[in-house]
This record gives C-alpha cells, structure tokens and sequence, in this order.
C-alpha cells in the first residue's frame, strides 16, 4: 500500500505540472440537431444493479435491460457502465476469476408513481435473498437526483448501498437522512472562483445571474458574491427561478423583462435543472434574447425545440468537470451496435454531443469565414473518437471505484465468500460500501479517484464554448481549463487560438457596467449605485493616474508635475532669471549702460568742476550722488544669475546701503539749498550751519540707521536661497527669499521715507529765486522715485516667478536712472551744450538782473 501510495503521489505531481502546458488537442464536437427526436437530450433516471459472479461470464449488453424506449442520453450512460464492466472483467489483475455483471432498470420515478396511484403492488428494487437466488452487491444511480432523494430510503430498507453519479446535489448530502448514499461527482467548490477567474480574464464587471430558488442556488449565490467582491465584479440582476409552479406562472414575464432592461450581457446560470428553470429557458426561445449565457455541463443538452440554452449570437459557455478521453470507448460502441438489441437505441443516433469532430480545414483561418459547402465536407468527416459525457464519466469511475473495493476485501479477507451452486458469489454490501468510501486508485486513463470525500482534490474544470452557425448545425469546442491546485493568477488557462477561431476576435465580449475611465481619470462613486458603476472625473492638479480605472489618482512629487493628460509625472523645469534669458540679457544691458552713463556724467562733473553749475549745490555731495547711482545700478546684477546664499544676502543689503546713500544725498542737497537761500537774508544765524557742512552728516547718519535695520535682518532671519515649487506649473523657480518680510518691508520703508521727506523738502524749495536753483530737478526726480516703488508693490506681489525677480530689477533701474535723469541731463546740457552760461562773468550777470528786477 505505502509503495501504491508513493506511484500515486508522483504521478500526481507529474501531472500538475503539465497540466496547463497545452490543451490536448483542439477538441471539438458536432452539434447536429435531430429534428425527428421529440424527446431531444432530455435524461431519465437509472438504476444499476451490480452484482458478482464467479468465472469469465460474459454480459448479455442491452438485451433484456431495455424493455422500453429511452432518449439517446441514457443510451450513452448505460454504454459507459457496459464498457467499464467490460474492461473489468478482462483485467486479471483486479477481482481474478470474477465478473461483475449489472441489471438496469430506467424510469424507476415514474414506473413507481404509477404503480403507486393504480394500487398495483410495488416491486421497485428486485433484492433477493432466499437461497439459491441474487443478491445485489450496490445500486449506482442516476443522473437525476430527484429519484435518489425519493427512492434512496426503499433502497436503505432493502439493505443496499448507494453510489449516486448525477450532478453533486446539497440534500443527497445530508448522512443522517442518507447514511447509505455516496455521491460521485465532487462539490462545486471551485465553480465560483472558476467563473470570476474568467470574468477577469474577459474584462467582465458587470454580469447577471439566474438560480433556482433551493439550497443549491442560494450557496452558490453566496459564494460567488464572495468571489465578485474580491475581484471587484458586480452583479447586474439576481433572478432566482422558484420552484412553485402557480408562483412561477405569475413571475415569468418578471423574469424575462428582468434580463431584457438589464445592460449585463453576460448572465451566469446555475441550479437545479429538474426545477422549472428548464421550462423558463424553452419558453424563452423564441424571444431571441442576445446574451453570452456561462452556465455548467448539467445545461448543456438540447431539448425537443434546440439547445437547451437560448440562441445567441454571442454563444455559450460550459463549465464542465475535467475529465480524460477515452480511446477505446467508441471501438466499444461500434462493436456491440446497441440497434440490435433495440429499434430505439441506434449509432447514429448517439448525437452530437458525444462524437468528436476532425480537424478544422486548413483554408479555414476562422469559422465565420468557412464556405459553407467546406462546412458541409468537414462534417462527414469521419471523427476521431467519441467522448464520455460527465455522468457518464462519474458511472465509469463508480464501477471501477466498485471493483477496486471488492479487491481490497479479498486481499484482507475482510470478508468471507460462499459459493451459491458454483455461479453465484455474495459480498457484505455494507462492509465492501465503507471500503469503497475510502478507496483511492488510478482508473484506466490516468487519472487519480480519491473516493474520501473529505480529501478530495480541487475540482478541474474543463471550459467549452458552444455556437450555432447553421440552422441544425453547431459546434462546441474546449477553449480551456481550470484548475485549484494551481495558485492564484495560475489557475486558468484559455486558448486565445481556439476563441479567435471561433469567435473571429481573441476578446469575447468584454463587458463593463459603464466606459472604462481611461488613463488621466479616476472613478467617482456614486452612493447607492454598485461599486463596477461609477463616473469618471479629472485627476486634481499635478495628480496622475497612467492605467485605466484607477480608484485614486497619485500625486506627482514635489519636483516633478503632471503632463497635459495627467498620465505621467514629468520632471519640472529650474528656471531662474538667468544672463542667457533675453530679459536677464536686458535688464543686465540696461544696468551697465546706466552705470557706464553715470560714470560719464561723474567724468564730465570731475573735468568742470570749477564751474558755477558744479559748485552752485555742493559739487561734494554731487560726486556722492553720482557714485551711489552706479552702486545702484551695479547692484541689480546680483538680481540676476543661479542665486546663492551670498548673494542673496549682498543683494538686499547693498541694495539697501546704495539706495540709503543716494536717497539721503539728495534730503542732504535739498537741505543745502534751503540754507544756502535762507542765509541770504541779512540777520539770520544760519550761516554757520551752511559753513561747517552740517548737511553733508545726514548722509553718514541716515546711512548708519539702514546698516542698523539691514543688521537686525540678517541677525534674526536673513535672506535665503528657495525653490518655488507650485507657482509656476511644470517649474522650479530658483528664488533669493526675502526671510524675514518685516524686516524687508522696514527697510524699504526706511528709504521710502527718506525720499518723501527729500521730495517734501524739496518742493518747498523749488520756487526759490536762485540761480542755478536744483530744487526743482530734486522735486522731480524723488517724484519719479516715489511713484516707481509705490507702483512696485502690487506688480509685486501679482508677478510669479522670474517676472517677480524682473519686476524688482526694473525698479531699482528705473529709480535710478530717474534720479540720473532728472538731476544731471539738465545740468550736463549746460555744461555740454550751453558753456556760455556756465561761467562766473555770465553767473554775476545774472545775479545784477535779478537785483534790479527786485
């Protein structure tokens, strides 16, 4: 057992590890509809006696079985129990000397219904145990599970054992009610996320879903909720089919107009397909209701209008349990040709759905481009096998599951044997049911059957799509699978090869609630409304999102900013008012030709200094005038170029020294004036103020105050080099800081007041009647000085950027050169052009016509 146990792990192994390396082959089947069927693929329960003989005895197939007709569905369960009894009986290896040998008996429900409501007497299960007579060894059922749920009990009476192969059903697991039962197929645990991993793959959020009205539907219900909410997929509609027939007459067109104003396009079905789920899709039929139906393998038959699912163009999708091919099965069907045994069971008639198709034509890139006439020669085609259905596959397992049982209890000797007249061999049904409840071993085609039902491997899902091209013609194909013992993101595999093919686009029907919010946008909830529902609104400033969908938009960092459509994040630009800038080039241009002007005017004062106009207003004090003014000019360039820390602080401080020096040179020219006229009157004391150049200490003293201010500045919070990072969008603005504004604003209100007392000073003076009088020239130009910072500050404060750094160079150019202007161009004029004036015979003159005027 350890070394059975060991093959049977590594064989495992081996086989996940291929397992979605490639889909087999392009598998396909055709779905040609039998128009003179009435009854279609519908299923009729069955009952398979098994029971055991010794010797090579061989079974007598249908004859005998059969004693009524039965649709061809059942014919093909009842071939794939003979085919596994049949193998059986040939392997030495597993009951030696011993047959397995089976009684069928279909329509079991309704053969007991009848007999029931005519009183007649009720001989459902023939369970014999008088001597010399049969006793069965175990009932294999199915696949409807409504007759296990009903005739299960009778079955317990009669001390038989029950291995149901229909689909896996909630109530047949109750172990109290069926302690007797065991069922074949495996929970569809796996079903929801199977769904949701395709609803991923296809880009679906926004889908409908149709159950019954039981346990069955609710769980999946349930679960599948739990799947959507984890993948961010939302139901459109929920319709859940009740299993009252009067109700259900009242809610169908409820249900119908539930689908149709639904914009889901794809609807998930599931449930009970005895409930009146199956009425509801054949009354369905002739709406044409266009969707992608996703459903399991219980749904895929066809009834006596057509597919069971409605036609549409879009197809159907089938989740079915994984299962092997099996190589020999239609090798088997061909040899025991079930139509002599019955006029109703015939090979022809084994439909469609079981018989694989060839290979498609290699003219054929896709099937909607296939001449029809191609079509029609790839049909006859003879196929290349047949196929097992899922019920037929889980009756195959059960009999192996069966025979491996009655092996382990031979090879312990769990139970003793005891010929009956040389033919008949009798097993302990209970005691061979609780091995066959543990058993695990590898069928014929490979693959692993754990029969714990508490250990069962993930379930294997093999997906196929189902389309109709022609009238009576379709064709279902494998398009991939899924598997849970992979981990997430690995679970599924789809042939984008086999869609493409089929479908003519490798995307089926990608379906979302509302448009995708495409790079640059996010999603905007709206309460009440489901979360795949929403709208797309703008990413805020400098914020980006560069995938679609995106739930919050990312905020781009400090020195970088959001392009145009807010997809990407783009390093900003440092920019400063650089000597390379046209403006920086200008505004550098006008700072050296005012400096090399005022040092001009300063030659031109130096060469006639001896002249009249030079020494009519203190030529000292003109020289200083003149001097400042080139300090002034000269000090804007430090506005411009890569600011640093020193030069941040020499541009407020000399500014602030220069712009002082000038400003009180002026108050202290104006003051000059005012004495030098008051002190011509005779009597006044003023004389010796004029004398001992008490003026010229305004300058040092207004001067000292400034240096005071500019030095509590630096000592508290001094200038400093910062990056300007959302003024401007998509720059970085290299600026000198000011620190500290108080201290900015002190200082530049300090030399504002300087020049208003200068202009005060000086426009009291301006009509003194003195000769050469520059009263008015001051006046004037602390006019133009005043309003050029008194417009700087609201330009300012409304300037971002270099234009702010542009603003404050311009004015201090501008200020400067109103003081150049305004004081010496008229007296370089006379200098220059008008020297006839300038001389003392022309100043005396002067002097004697205004005494006589007087």
């Amino acid at each position: 057992m350890a070394k059975m146990f060991s093959l049977i792990v590594i064989f495992l192994i081996l086989k996940l590890s291929f397992l979605f390396c490639f889909l087999s082959y392009p598998r396909c089947y055709w779905r040609t509809k039998d128009t003179e069927n009435y009854r279609g693929d519908t299923e009729v329960d069955c009952f398979f006696f098994i029971y055991t003989k010794h010797g090579n005895v061989k079974n007598d197939y249908y004859s005998g079985n059969l004693h009524k007709q039965v649709p061809p569905m059942t014919i093909h369960l009842i071939s794939s129990v003979y085919f596994a009894i049949e193998e059986i009986n040939r392997n030495i290896y597993i009951l030696p000397n011993i047959s397995l040998l089976v009684d069928i008996q279909c329509n079991s429900l309704v053969d007991y219904v009848i007999r029931v409501w005519f009183l007649q007497n009720v001989k459902l299960i023939p369970n014999y145990y008088c001597k010399n007579q049969r006793r069965y060894l175990i009932v294999l059922t199915g696949p409807l599970w409504i007759t296990s749920y009903k005739l299960g009990p009778i079955l317990y009476f009669s001390r038989t054992p029950e291995i149901y192969c229909g689909y896996f059903h909630h109530l047949l697991s109750d172990q109290e009610q069926f302690p007797h039962l065991y069922q074949m197929s495996p929970k569809d645990t796996s079903l929801p996320l199977a769904i949701m991993s395709l609803a991923v793959h296809f880009s679906w959020n926004w889908v409908g879903l149709i159950i019954t009205d039981d346990d069955h539907g609710i769980q999946f219900l349930s679960e599948l909720r739990t799947e959507m909410k984890r993948n961010a997929v939302c139901l459109a509609f929920v319709t859940i089919i009740t299993n009252d027939v009067i109700l259900h007459r009242k809610m169908i067109h409820k249900y119908y107009h539930q689908i149709i104003m639904s914009s889901a396009k794809v609807v998930v079905v599931y449930g009970n397909k005895e409930s009146p789920l199956q009425f509801t899709f054949m009354l369905w039929k002739s709406k044409n209701i266009q969707r992608l139906w996703v459903s399991v393998s219980q749904f895929d038959m066809i009834t006596m209008t057509g597919d069971f699912m409605l036609n549409s163009m879009h197809g159907t999708l089938i989740f079915s349990h994984q299962q092997s091919e099996m190589s020999g099965f239609k090798q088997f069907i061909q040899t025991v040709y079930p139509s002599n045994y019955s006029n109703d069971i015939s090979f022809a008639k084994l439909w469609w759905t079981y018989f694989k198709c060839s290979l498609p034509p290699p003219n054929c890139k896709t099937l909607k481009n296939c001449p029809t006439k191609t079509l029609f020669k790839w049909i006859f085609v003879p196929p290349l096998g047949m196929s097992m259905s899922e019920s037929c596959f889980s009756l195959y397992n059960a009999v192996y599951a069966v025979a491996h049982s009655i092996h382990e209890m031979l090879l312990q000797q769990v139970d003793t044997c005891s010929e009956n007249d040389g033919k008949l061999l009798e097993f302990n049904p209970w005691k061979m049911f609780s091995f066959l409840k543990t058993i695990k071993f590898v069928n014929p085609v490979g693959d692993l059957v754990n029969m714990n039902q508490n250990r069962k491997l993930d379930t294997d899902y093999d997906i196929f799509y189902i389309t109709d091209f022609l009238k009576q013609y379709g064709l279902k194909m494998k398009i991939g699978r899924f598997s849970g013992h992979f981990q997430n993101g690995e679970q599924l595999f789809v042939s984008d090869e086999m869609i493409e093919w089929a479908t003519d686009s490798k995307q089926m029907l990608a379906l979302k609630c509302n448009v995708p919010c495409r790079p640059g946008l996010r999603k905007y909830f709206q309460e009440g409304k489901a979360v795949c529902c929403f709208d797309c609104y703008p990413c805020p400033e400098n914020e980006i999102s560069n995938m679609t969908d995106m739930d919050q938009c990312v905020k781009c960092p400090e020195d970088e900013y959001a392009n145009t459509y807010q997809t990407n994040c783009l390093k900003k630009i440092v920019t400063f008012l650089d000597y390379g800038d046209p403006l920086g080039m200008a505004l550098a241009g006008l700072a050296l030709c005012f400096s090399a002007l005022t040092a001009v005017v300063l030659c031109v004062f130096l060469k006639h200094r001896d002249t009249p106009i030079v020494k009519a207003n203190n030529e000292t004090l003109s020289y200083v005038l003149l001097i400042s003014l080139i300090f002034c000019f000269i000090c804007s360039l430090f506005y411009i170029g890569y600011p640093s820390m020193v030069r941040c602080i020499l541009q407020q401080t000399i500014f602030a020294i220069v712009f002082t020096v000038a400003a009180s040179t002026i108050l202290a020219k104006t003051i000059t004036v005012v004495l030098a006229f008051k002190i011509t009157v005779p009597g006044r004391r003023l004389r010796w103020l004029l004398l001992s150049g008490a003026p010229n200490y305004i300058i040092p003293i207004c001067t000292l105050i400034q240096m005071i201010l500019c030095g509590i500045w630096l000592g508290t919070s001094p200038p400093f080099v910062d990056a300007d990072l959302h003024t401007v969008h998509g720059h970085i603005i290299i600026v000198c800081s000011k620190g500290s504004a108080i201290a900015f604003y002190c200082v530049l209100g300090y030399m504002g007041s300087l020049a208003l007392a200068s202009f005060t000073v000086a426009f009291l003076a301006r009509n003194l009647p003195d000769t050469f009088n520059e009263a008015k020239l001051l006046t004037f130009s602390m006019l133009v000085f005043c309003s050029v910072w008194i417009t700087f500050l609201p330009v300012y404060h409304s300037t971002k950027g270099t234009a702010m750094v542009a603003v404050e160079v311009f004015c201090i150019l501008a200020s400067s050169a109103g003081m150049l202007l305004c004081i010496f161009v008229p007296k370089c004029y006379i200098i220059l052009l008008r020297p006839q004036i300038n001389s003392f015979y022309e100043f005396r003159k002067m002097q004697a016509k205004a005494k006589n005027i007087s």
